[in-house]
C-alpha cells in the first residue's frame, strides 16, 4: 500500500454516492440475467503503460457491494505498469462484479492517469530543489482521490481546501484594498501557526508582499525572465511558488529560475486516463 493510502472511513461516502449515481434503483441487466447469487472470478488488466494509483479504491467498491469479495493484487500504488499487465484477480458475487465494474474502473483509470502525468512532470524536475504542487482545480467530489494520485505520482499536495491554508489571491487583494491590508487582516485573524501566501502578478506586487512579510509569494502568470528577477528580489525572504501557464516543456527552465515550488492545475484537470479492463469472467460455483 502506498504511503498515505486512504482510510475507508474517509472514502466510503464518496464511493457509495458514485454507486448510487449508477444504480438509482437496480441494475436491470444484471438482475435479469443473474437472478441467483453465484461467486465469480474476473481479471483486472491494464491496457496502457502508466503508473498504478487507486487499487485500494477499486477493490473497496466491490467490498461495499459484497462484504465477502476478495481482490488479489499483483501490484501496489506507485508501481509502473505496461500494456497487457495482469494487475490482479477479483473474486466476488457475480452481481457485485457486474454492477460495480464501471464505477471501480472509473476511479482506477482516473487516478492512474493523474499519477502517470504527475510522474512524467516530476521526472522533468529530477536533480533540482523544486517541488511540483497540485491545485484546487479538481473534479467536484473527487479531490480526495485526485490529490492522493498526485502524491502517488511523486508530486506534493498544495492546500487541500479553503480551510487548510491562507492564500491571498487577486480578488482578495481587491476586496481588502491592498496586499498590505490583506496580509495584516489575515495575520490578525489566523492562528500564528498558519503561513500566509500571497499571489503576485507583477514585480511591484512582489515588493509589496515582501514589505507585508508574506511567508510564501506565488508568482502568477509571469514569463521566465520576470520570474528570475522576482527570485533575486525575494532573495530568500519568502518561499517562492510559480503558477500559471505551466507546461511540461517549461518545468526545467522554471526550476532553473530558482523557484521552490511549481503549481500545476493540469495535473488534476487535464490528465488523460490510463485504460483498464475487467476480462475473462467465469463462475466459480
Amino acid at each position: 500500500m502506498h504511503s498515505g493510502a486512504m482510510n475507508p472511513i474517509n472514502i466510503d461516502t464518496y464511493l457509495l454516492a458514485a454507486l448510487q449515481e449508477d444504480i438509482t434503483s437496480e441494475d436491470i441487466t444484471t438482475n435479469a440475467i443473474m437472478p441467483q447469487q453465484k461467486r465469480a472470478e474476473v481479471q483486472l488488466i491494464c491496457k496502457q503503460d502508466g503508473v498504478l494509483a487507486g487499487i485500494d479504491v477499486y477493490s473497496r467498491v466491490f467490498r461495499l457491494l459484497d462484504a465477502a469479495s476478495e481482490f488479489e493484487s499483483n501490484y501496489k500504488d506507485g508501481d509502473i505498469l505496461v500494456r497487457g499487465t495482469l494487475v490482479g484477480v477479483l473474486r466476488a458475487d457475480v452481481c457485485a462484479i457486474l454492477s460495480g465494474e464501471r464505477t471501480a474502473l472509473n476511479y482506477l483509470q482516473r487516478m492512474s492517469g493523474i499519477a502517470s502525468m504527475t510522474k512524467q512532470y516530476t521526472d522533468e524536475l529530477a536533480g533540482t530543489k523544486t517541488k511540483l504542487l497540485d491545485t484546487r482545480k479538481t473534479t467536484p467530489n473527487m479531490r480526495l482521490f485526485e490529490k492522493y494520485a498526485v502524491k502517488v505520482g511523486g508530486g506534493v499536495n498544495h492546500r487541500y481546501n479553503l480551510s487548510d491554508g491562507i492564500l491571498i489571491k487577486d480578488n482578495h487583494i481587491d476586496a481588502a484594498g491592498s496586499i498590505r491590508k490583506a496580509v495584516e487582516a489575515a495575520r490578525e485573524y489566523a492562528p500564528f501557526v498558519r503561513k500566509i501566501e500571497v499571489e503576485a502578478e507583477t514585480l511591484e506586487m512582489v515588493k509589496e508582499a515582501l514589505i507585508a512579510k508574506a511567508d510564501i509569494i506565488m508568482l502568477d502568470n509571469m514569463d521566465t525572465a520576470t520570474i528570475r528577477k522576482a527570485v533575486i528580489l525575494i532573495d530568500g525572504q519568502a518561499a517562492v511558488e510559480c503558477s500559471g501557464n505551466v507546461t511540461k516543456d517549461r518545468l526545467k527552465e522554471l526550476a532553473e529560475a530558482g523557484v521552490d515550488y511549481i503549481s500545476c492545475g493540469a495535473l488534476t484537470h487535464s490528465a488523460p486516463i490510463i485504460d483498464f479492463s475487467m476480462k475473462h469472467l467465469h463462475i466459480l460455483d
